[in-house]
């Protein structure tokens, strides 16, 4: 479903970016005064968008203006928003397994980050771990996110999640590798008081 999305995405995006181009190069050769097609409605340099005629057509009206820009407000609205689902990282929904048989099997993303999270969680000086699978189904990279404990330390927190909590998930997947990027942060603790 993901591979059809991005497909589609990027079958509009190009579909976008070609009729920017080609009305931008139209628009810029009218101005230029460079030959146009004749079906082109701005033919010149002196040519109009909307023409008085076409602006003071529905001056009567008392919808229309406001019509006019709720769509184009509409039209902005959609656009950022296509823009920022650009640069959000999907969750990688699957993993392909090597069987060891020449025959491959897919492994649940959220089967596997829940078990890396558990993993993650139970070292010692961990209070909570959080993990993302992104990538492709057969090169997935893992983005952590530990809460330590105010006594923790961080290098043992790192060489333990290397050790055995990316190990364990790399031998059990058969990945040859597994990318990681570790993000740590203190829990916020009250000072105690002393008497």
């Amino acid at each position: 479903m993901t591979v059809v999305l991005r497909r589609v995405n990027r079958v509009l995006l190009g579909l976008a970016g070609l009729l920017l181009v080609l009305v931008g190069g139209a628009v810029l050769a009218a101005a230029l005064d460079l030959p146009v097609p004749s079906w082109w409605p701005w033919s010149g340099p002196s040519d109009v968008l909307l023409s008085a005629a076409d602006r003071q057509r529905w001056r009567d009206e008392s919808w229309w203006w406001p019509a006019v820009i709720a769509g184009l407000g509409l039209v902005v609205l959609l656009a950022l928003w296509w823009l920022l689902v650009q640069f959000r990282r999907a969750r990688l929904r699957e993993v392909l397994v090597d069987t060891g048989d020449g025959e491959e099997a897919t492994l649940r993303g959220r089967s596997l980050e829940a078990v890396l999270e558990a993993d993650a969680a139970a070292q010692d000086g961990v209070s909570r771990a959080r993990v993302h699978l992104t990538g492709r189904r057969a090169a997935p990279r893992t983005r952590v996110a530990l809460l330590l404990e105010p006594y923790a330390s961080p290098g043992d927190a790192l060489s333990t999640l290397s050790t055995k909590a990316l190990a364990h998930a790399r031998t059990s997947t058969g990945l040859p590798a597994l990318p990681t990027e570790a993000r740590l942060r203190a829990v916020k603790h009250r000072a105690r008081r002393v008497t």
